[in-house]
């Protein structure tokens, strides 16, 4: 996440033998769990975008404007995991979307490719109007692309880690039965990657391609997009794969 269930959690209850780790509410209509999705993940970037353009206007410290933006972040992103995740998982991510899907493909009560075709898009959508929305409500350009490059070897390892932790903490609380504390959990995790990765952890690809659409302290390059969402892919599989390490005790227990 930056970000995201970049940068988020589904945060209702699953049973992690019986069923895929996390199951999207069956009583709510896929529009309504695309509509979240969209809104969701359009808000998660407003915060993200429109924190860094506040914070580079008020000091000239680039570690001060990181604390902003970061803070802000995880308190909006626990928020809308809290509002959303009831409707549709609030996951605001295609790893996670991605990650959900391949957990529970033989399960019937878990996410099916026609659920993956819907959020994806969404997703992308809501992150480039987010990006739009932040730098209208500061007087930018609505649509700049991003000079910022972030296309250096470390930054690249830098979302490898983060978005495998992000995915091992996401399945690892489903795996535990401990989807409630979803909202501070992966809230804490985006704010904590921040300061710990190199690349200041976006962990979304959605998020990552709404950040090229604006010049401002949280944008990244359009070149740098396809590096930054390959790495974010390899870095969901690795975290998959950590979840099927740490959690095979959990095989078999009711």
């Amino acid at each position: 996440m930056d970000e995201a269930r970049s940068e988020t959690a589904p945060v209702n209850h699953v049973d992690p033998v019986e069923e895929p780790l996390a199951v999207e509410p069956p009583t709510v209509p896929l529009p309504n769990r695309v509509a979240a999705e969209l809104v969701g993940t359009a808000a998660l970037v407003a915060v993200v975008v429109g924190s860094g353009i506040q914070a580079t206007e008020l000091t000239q410290d680039v570690g001060l404007q990181l604390l902003a933006n970061s803070l802000a972040t995880v308190f909006g992103l626990g928020i809308l995991i809290l509002l959303l995740g009831p409707v549709s998982g609030a996951h605001f991510n295609p790893v996670v979307t991605l990650a959900e899907w391949w957990s529970g493909r033989k399960d019937p009560k878990g996410l099916g490719p026609r659920e993956v075709a819907a959020y994806i898009p969404a997703q992308i959508a809501g992150a480039i109007a987010g990006a739009i929305l932040a730098d209208a409500m500061f007087g930018e350009a609505l649509v700049k692309w991003s000079t910022h490059d972030r296309s250096a070897g470390h930054l690249l390892l830098g979302e490898v880690v983060a978005t495998a932790g992000l995915v091992l903490l996401i399945f690892g609380l489903g795996k535990s039965d401990l989807l409630r504390f979803a909202p501070v959990a992966v809230a804490s995790y985006i704010g904590a990657a921040y300061w710990f990765t190199s690349s200041t952890s976006f962990a979304n690809p959605a998020v990552t391609i709404g950040r090229a659409f604006t010049d401002t302290f949280a944008g990244i390059a359009p070149s740098s997009v396809p590096g930054f969402v390959g790495m974010q892919l390899i870095g969901g599989v690795a975290g998959l794969a950590l979840v099927a390490l740490i959690f095979t005790h959990r095989t078999g227990r009711k």
